[in-house]
């Protein structure tokens, strides 16, 4: 492990074992005790005492995350878990029927467009939802966690990202290896770990894919709300033309009043269908923005309640279009899924040439929401996704998507209005009722990807702090962030009322999708080199085959850049702007202080000639080697130093956690009575310091280390006299030597970043009254 380049040679570093951690318990609370270990060191404390039973959160509890352990679930669970799933993951791919081939527009479609289209959405759905993402990608998960950034995280682990001005720095330390949730290196080198660790632009290219991909998955959750909200209720635009078709025919032809009494039934029937559907088409977008508000407002009781509400409808709409879609292929098609043979795809774009090439990106839609299984592996487990979406979300749709192309082949003219026209005529209302309330669900599986992304964001130093809350006592993965929730649910209402409900969000929706699967592909790929040591020429193919197959499907939506496909590169954009000018501020704020950390000789000195008062101060900096300057502020206007002072760096590692005997390196630094201490996390760990417990542990922590008993007794009286955390509140200003972007960026946009999200203080509950923030600017 590397240190600071100027300490005495006698200088120790420690890991902190589980007892040091758990030490303050026993100071902390005064009632009995009793310690629970596992096999793994993971501490906890159960207090029972005179106070009615209640049980008192100790320290080495709030940083025990029960998701840690490898649990072993019985099928039964499996089971349980998959059905909350249908709730939360499934809701966006699930109701994908309800668009996807009323969004194909061909003048006069024969029987084998209409095949054609069915064996394009049947392969698409089985090559990349089924074998890419069930059976591939849900496997690169980062001890359970899932999403671009696990992604990304695994590949920090075994790749050494060297490279200076990387957007998201992680400083590698030999004990590093050690942690549990560390992925272990093989003992073979591929020739691509090689190529990356001494190619800093393909570093570059990679970290840049990530930042991009997360934001894209961003866009991707502003417009899944928006385009569900307009398959629920803009349907009636479209279909409200065939009753007013319905009814001028009827008028005209039944002259005879005899026949019109033997019609009235229906006629009655289809009138009230008309006036409902004219009644609400006339309000669409105000119907979508209530609905939106209310679903980001349910946001806020957590993703338990939320799938427990969800899950039910979400099985119902499985069981109705699957039986629905049985039923069209018995009575209209019965050898609809001969579609299954690829030769169909190859009739269909003979038959539509440049047409049909155009409508090829709309095939697309049968997958959105397929990035959300692995977005949202968090929040459940790998075995009840995959078992979700083998055994019911994929016969579902198959069959679904079969019966509808069976009812076109003996009603082509209702392309347009496929999925409400091929709905048996007694279940017409039950089904409208269902789908509108499945298109409500299909928006969450984003929703809670989105809250899960951006915490591992912040975590990894890449985006502004923001609030995240834990909804869940049982899966840390289960957060949910206000900022977050209400942006979203802005952009959604924007989305729908700039576009009106139009065509425009389906355009824009598809083309947000296919970049994120295409950017998954190129990570997954390397992945399966580096760490999997996946054969090459099995990886060059699942590469090559995958790039090409989703390129197509790209190059089909470039078109629709202009009309709305704009939409998600806007939002890209946003979230990017945000991430870079977050990230290049750090940098430079680093650099400043790494540039002018004071040495070991002033660093003495200052303390030499400073009084020297009872009591801890703990400075917490960025620095990992080093004094800050800082330090330097504090003395000369203090003049007095306190006579235990500990330097404390949080340092966020690219692991999902950092077990609580991990948590805590110490080092001994000059003059007596100086320490440092990294404090470690994962990016799925809850970043709290609670002042007296936190200082507590710490003093515990470097007993450990003490070498005689006067520095023991230091401690403890340093410990009794009260404890002061340090905070540096620091403004950059760069100088007019830089040119006016990067001064643009520094001066304007970090600095309003600074001024408007959450501070490093809001992440940690310490007292007001213990905590003192010197404000320093830095010129650079």
């Amino acid at each position: 492990m590397e240190h600071h380049q100027h300490h005495a040679p006698d200088d120790v570093i420690v890991q902190v074992n589980a007892a040091a951690v758990a030490a303050v318990d026993e100071r902390s609370s005064t009632s009995q005790i009793e310690e629970v270990g596992g096999d793994d060191g993971d501490y906890g404390a159960k207090t029972t005492g005179g106070g009615g039973g209640l049980t008192r959160r100790t320290f080495s509890e709030s940083y025990k995350m029960r998701h840690r352990n490898p649990l072993e679930f019985t099928p039964w669970q499996v089971a349980l878990l998959g059905y909350q799933s249908l709730g939360v993951v499934y809701g966006d791919i699930g109701t994908s029927p309800l668009y996807t081939f009323s969004s194909f527009t061909l003048p006069d479609p024969g029987k084998d467009d209409v095949l054609g289209i069915l064996s394009l959405i049947l392969w698409t759905l089985t090559l990349i939802s089924l074998v890419k993402y069930v059976f591939v990608v849900l496997h690169a998960d980062d001890h359970g966690e899932g999403g671009t950034f696990a992604l990304y995280s695994l590949l920090r682990q075994h790749v050494n990202f060297t490279g200076k001005t990387m957007p998201v720095p992680v400083t590698r330390l030999a004990s590093d290896a050690s942690l549990k949730f560390h992925s272990k290196k093989s003992s073979l080198q591929p020739r691509m770990l090689k190529f990356l660790e001494g190619s800093v632009i393909a570093q570059a290219v990679i970290t840049y894919l990530v930042l991009i991909g997360t934001c894209m998955v961003m866009g991707d959750g502003a417009l899944t709300p928006s385009i569900s909200g307009q398959f629920s209720f803009g349907f009636p635009d479209v279909v409200l033309l065939n009753f007013i078709q319905f009814y001028q025919l009827f008028r005209v032809s039944n002259q005879d009043l005899l026949e019109l009494h033997k019609r009235n039934f229906i006629f009655a029937r289809k009138t009230m269908r008309l006036h409902f559907l004219l009644l609400i088409s006339g309000h669409v977008v105000l119907l979508c923005v209530i609905i939106l508000v209310f679903l980001f407002i349910y946001q806020r009781y957590g993703t338990s309640k939320v799938s427990f509400t969800f899950s039910p409808i979400m099985l119902v709409w499985f069981a109705l279009i699957a039986s629905i879609g049985l039923y069209n292929m018995i009575k209209y098609y019965p050898p609809v899924l001969k579609a299954i043979s690829p030769h169909y795809v190859y009739i269909f774009f003979a038959r539509n040439k440049r047409a049909g090439w155009e409508q090829l990106g709309t095939v697309v839609l049968c997958i959105t929401g397929a990035e959300a299984m692995f977005a949202d592996l968090g929040h459940f487990n790998k075995k009840s996704i995959q078992m979700a979406y083998s055994c019911l979300v994929y016969p579902s749709l198959i069959l679904a998507y079969a019966g509808q192309a069976a009812f076109l082949i003996k009603n082509p003219s209702k392309l347009s209005t496929t999925f409400y026209s091929s709905i048996p005529e007694p279940l017409f209302w039950p089904m409208f009722v269902v789908a509108t309330l499945a298109a409500i669900v299909a928006s969450q599986a984003l929703i809670s990807a989105s809250f899960s992304i951006i915490r591992q964001s912040i975590a990894l130093g890449c985006f502004p702090r923001v609030t995240m809350k834990h909804t869940s006592e049982k899966y840390e993965g289960q957060v949910y962030s206000p900022e977050i929730n209400y942006f979203l649910m802005i952009a959604c209402i924007l989305i729908t009322v700039g576009f009106k409900g139009g065509p425009e969000i389906g355009q824009a929706y598809g083309v947000a999708v296919i970049w994120v699967m295409l950017i998954t592909t190129n990570l997954i790929t390397v992945v399966m080199v580096i760490i999997w040591q996946t054969n090459t020429a099995l990886a060059g193919s699942f590469y090559v085959f995958y790039t090409i197959l989703e390129g197509l499907i790209t190059t089909s939506l470039l078109y629709k850049i202009a009309q709305g496909g704009w939409v998600p590169f806007a939002i890209t954009a946003f979230f990017l702007i945000i991430t870079l000018s977050w990230t290049y501020g750090r940098s430079k704020k680093n650099e400043y202080e790494t540039n002018n950390s004071m040495d070991r000789q002033e660093f003495i000195k200052t303390v030499t000639m400073s009084n020297r008062v009872p009591g801890i101060c703990i400075f917490c900096t960025d620095l990992m080697n080093g004094i800050p300057p800082i330090v330097r502020h504090y003395a000369q206007h203090m003049v007095c130093l306190r006579e235990v002072m500990v330097f404390v760096t949080v340092r966020h590692l690219p692991v999902t956690s950092v077990l609580p005997e991990e948590r805590f390196l110490f080092d001994r630094l000059e003059p007596f009575g100086v320490y440092r201490c990294i404090v470690q996390y994962g990016y799925m760990d809850s970043q709290s310091m609670e002042d007296d417990e936190y200082v507590v542990s710490v003093i515990a922590s470097l007993k450990q280390i003490a070498q005689n008993d006067d520095e023991v007794a230091m401690m403890d009286s340093a410990l009794a006299n009260g404890s002061t955390f340090v905070f540096g509140r620091v403004i950059l200003n760069m100088s007019d030597s830089h040119n006016c972007f990067k001064r643009f960026i520094i001066n304007n946009l970090y600095r309003f970043l600074q001024k408007n999200f959450r501070s490093n203080l809001s992440s940690l509950k310490i007292a007001p009254s213990k905590t003192l923030q010197i404000g320093i600017q830095y010129e650079i």
